[in-house]
């Protein structure tokens, strides 16, 4: 199993763990736009830790592998400061938030890239 492989399965079990505690944990202390917050870094995290999980269990190199990173580390940097909002660090966080999703984007653009040059190879 490649690093990417390892990180991004850890990343999908934070997701579940981090949805689980606040579903369950937090729905009565947080008001329903931080709950919104932690919901949409969730939902964001797993699924680019599937497809980063999808990425490293391809065995792809490149581009490709380059593009399963950066869906990596975009979803937890997009995620981790939808979280830190919720719970009451400065909005100001939310400035840094969509350079989480550009990194994710740019990963997708990496893998349809490799996998374009691959096919055309």
């Amino acid at each position: 199993m490649t690093a990417l492989g390892v990180a991004s399965a850890l990343a999908g079990g934070l997701a579940v763990a981090l949805g689980a505690f606040g579903a369950h944990g937090l729905e009565s202390r947080l008001s329903s736009e931080a709950l919104g917050w932690w919901e949409t870094g969730t939902f964001y995290l797993l699924i680019h830790a599937v497809a980063a999980l999808a990425v490293a269990l391809s065995v792809r190199t490149g581009l490709v592998n380059a593009g399963g990173w950066s869906l990596l580390l975009g979803g937890l940097l997009f995620s981790a400061t939808l979280y830190s909002m919720a719970l009451g660090a400065p909005r100001w966080f939310g400035a840094v938030t969509p350079i989480g999703g550009v990194a994710m984007i740019v990963g997708w653009g990496l893998i349809a890239a490799g996998l374009w040059r691959m096919g055309s190879a």
